[in-house]
């Protein structure tokens, strides 16, 4: 933990200095709700009942070349939907049921000195705005998972409309999850765990149909040398699962209808191997307005 907070220091650091001795910032901020609704009479016959859903999503970009050797790019993803459902006999809507959350800040310190090969720093902080799986407690902003590497990055294409990055290097993970609950003491307490390995990024991003469309991919994977816990998992069955690299790899389709209207899709995959042994995938497929701030 400590080294997550030594990296947030510096970044605020850094960010304090920069509009006065770099270029200015370049903002894009927009968001965008989708909303689902159906109701019906007492009297209608076949079972049916009502239900409502909404997801509110937000993407933030802010980069600067610092000086003529470091660039900043921070970005900022936000995500947060519920479900509402009617009970079919007794029309009672029940407690609203959390369908999407997601909170993810990444900083990268791209250094351009004109090398074939860019040396960079990056830190990641990703987590929720409410955690619902202890029934008997709900938390904010937790758990959390903190990621600092550094390594070499190449620009293979940086065009007003199209950009495709990638990175290597070497990463170091928390995770922090608050207030577990212990059958054994009947307490609360925190659990920690670190590891380190070999992490890789790449992110493509591109404007289709005269820019009305934007679609972004983004792949994630990270190899474990190391983990924390691994003295406890000897002589398990997922004794070495830690192993086995970590796959996260997202792609987002956006149309734009009308300057507010657009429909959004959605698709995720995700491999932990620590977690399930399959894959696990998400896919949404949005319609609802969207506004661009910036």
């Amino acid at each position: 933990m400590k080294i997550a907070c030594i990296f947030s220091v510096i970044l605020m650091a850094v960010l304090a200095v920069s509009p006065v001795y770099g270029d200015p910032w370049k903002f894009s901020i927009d968001a965008n709700i989708t909303l689902t609704q159906n109701a019906y009479s007492d009297n209608w016959a076949g079972g049916e009942a009502g239900a409502l859903s909404w997801t509110l999503t937000s993407n933030s970009l802010a980069e600067s070349q610092i000086n003529s050797w470091v660039n900043s790019k921070n970005t900022l993803r936000l995500m947060f939907g519920q479900a509402h459902n009617q009970d079919v006999d007794t029309k009672v809507w029940a407690k609203p049921v959390k369908s999407s959350d997601l909170i993810d800040f990444e900083t990268v310190f791209r250094f351009t000195f004109g090398w074939f090969l860019d040396p960079y720093a990056s830190g990641r902080i990703e987590t929720q705005f409410l955690d619902t799986r202890d029934p008997e407690k709900d938390k904010y902003v937790n758990p959390v998972k903190f990621t600092e590497s550094a390594g070499v990055s190449k620009v293979f294409i940086k065009e007003e409309k199209r950009e495709w990055i990638a990175r290597v290097g070497g990463g170091l993970r928390q995770y922090l999850d608050r207030d577990v609950y212990d059958i054994v003491t009947a307490g609360r307490e925190t659990h920690t765990s670190s590891d380190a390995g070999i992490t890789f990024d790449t992110e493509f991003k591109t404007h289709l149909a005269e820019s009305r469309m934007t679609f972004t991919t983004k792949l994630t994977v990270f190899e474990a040398l190391y983990y924390s816990e691994s003295d406890e998992l000897e002589g398990l069955a997922e004794e070495n699962y830690w192993k086995s690299p970590d796959v996260n790899w997202e792609n987002v389709l956006t149309a734009n209808i009308t300057d507010y209207v657009m429909v959004n899709l959605y698709v995720q995959l995700l491999y932990d191997k620590q977690i399930d042994l399959g894959g696990r995938l998400k896919q949404t497929l949005s319609l609802g307005l969207t506004y661009k701030f910036l």
